[in-house]
């Protein structure tokens, strides 16, 4: 079929041979091309791939024999994921693949987060996996539009089980390489960071009046895989500006809840792109509910949000670590910086009255932004709650003022 989509099918070859070569088959089935990658190390398929294990060694700037002569399996298959995924986004650059799909234990999983990790958003990216959706699985390392399925019963060799696994997996692939929309950008994007409605609501007036100004608009949830997502594509440089109004994950980071990693908070500063900052649930700290309260959040009021996530408040020494750790991270921004700063509570709960509201705690906030907030951050104190009115007219005012000065390009 002309114009059909080719999908990478990469794996180690010289033990999942049958395997691939079942994907492989499936793919062609249902009318696609396949493009194929090994990733071993030590035996050889029993026929050569599209692109060999020696190709991907040299990729990563070393070679089979040094993967070998390394004499540790994490080593020779960390050089094997770099060099996987640079030939990976080659290829997708290329124009020669239009979607992924590796197989894998731990070991293969482990080199299918880099391979994916390299491709941008929009790019198909299905991991056939022993440890799918496992706690072995970092969150800084999935990225934002992976798509992961269990291979039940597939360890060693086909079987009717784990036939049902890789046949869905292939022709998910193959679906979405001939559905997706990637992103075309054309109009300028915010990046902009929340919860839903009944906590955090600024985005119900905000979206529609940043599209009426022509820019396109993308609210990340910000419970950990979000954050992941937003600070990705910032530092990809896909934002005009952001709007990261719920930074809850450097609360979460530094507490031991739904963490985003490190780097919360720094791509789009180190990317030259304007923030806009508020501390949508700073005071919070999430954690899975259904776990149990972790012990260093045990003894807290606690607001279960639902059966899966619920909500530890933090005490007002925390909320001066977490106004620090905002600050350290804004110091290193390379353009300019507003921090929107609502002195009357920054989620729904946080009213007076409200049944998370602590007024010392919020007090002991404002006060260390205040005091350590760096020079290049112009924090604009707000004598209103972040879902009132008064807050998004700040934020319109400041968006506009950038865009007539030149500061968001459009």
């Amino acid at each position: 079929m002309s114009g059909e989509k080719t999908i990478l099918v990469a794996g180690t070859w010289d033990t999942k041979d049958d395997e691939l070569s079942y994907l492989s088959e499936v793919i062609r089935g249902q009318g696609g091309q396949v493009l194929s990658m090994d990733v071993s190390v030590l035996g050889d398929p029993k026929l050569p791939t599209d692109v060999s294990k020696h190709e991907v060694a040299e990729a990563a700037g070393s070679s089979i024999q040094a993967a070998i002569d390394s004499g540790d399996e994490n080593t020779a298959m960390q050089i094997m994921g770099a060099g996987s995924a640079r030939l990976a986004l080659d290829l997708w650059r290329e124009g020669r693949i239009h979607g992924v799909i590796v197989l894998g234990g731990t070991m293969g999983t482990d080199l299918a987060l880099d391979l994916c990790g390299a491709l941008p958003l929009g790019v198909p990216k299905y991991v056939v996996s022993t440890v799918a959706f496992s706690p072995l699985l970092p969150p800084d390392r999935i990225p934002a539009d992976v798509q992961m399925i269990l291979w039940a019963g597939g360890l060693y060799g086909l079987n009717d089980i784990c036939k049902a696994s890789l046949s869905q997996a292939a022709g998910a692939v193959l679906g979405a390489s001939r559905a997706v929309e990637a992103p075309a950008f054309t109009r300028p994007m915010i990046g902009m960071t929340s919860f839903g409605k009944t906590v955090l609501r600024y985005m119900v007036t905000l979206k529609p009046e940043l599209e009426r100004r022509g820019f396109d608009v993308a609210v990340f949830h910000a419970t950990g895989m979000g954050g992941r997502a937003f600070e990705s594509l910032a530092g990809d440089g896909a934002f005009a500006a952001v709007m990261d109004f719920a930074p809850q994950e450097v609360s979460n980071h530094l507490f031991g809840g739904l963490s985003a990693g490190e780097g919360r908070m720094t791509h789009a500063g180190r990317a030259g792109i304007p923030q806009m900052i508020a501390p949508g649930c700073y005071d919070l700290v999430d954690f899975v509910g259904w776990q149990g309260v972790p012990a260093p959040l045990r003894g807290r009021e606690c607001h279960a949000h639902n059966r899966l996530l619920t909500s530890a408040m933090l005490a007002a020494e925390e909320r001066r670590a977490v106004a620090r750790s905002i600050c350290e991270k804004l110091a290193g921004a390379t353009a300019p910086v507003a921090f929107f700063l609502p002195t009357a509570g920054c989620n729904e709960w946080d009213r007076a009255g409200g049944e998370l509201h602590d007024a010392a705690g919020l007090s002991a906030f404002c006060e260390e932004m205040r005091s350590r907030s760096p020079a290049n951050v112009d924090v604009q104190e707000l004598p209103c709650h972040i879902n009132d009115v008064a807050f998004t007219d700040a934020v319109l005012a400041r968006f506009d003022r950038w865009v007539a000065e030149g500061v968001i390009s459009h």
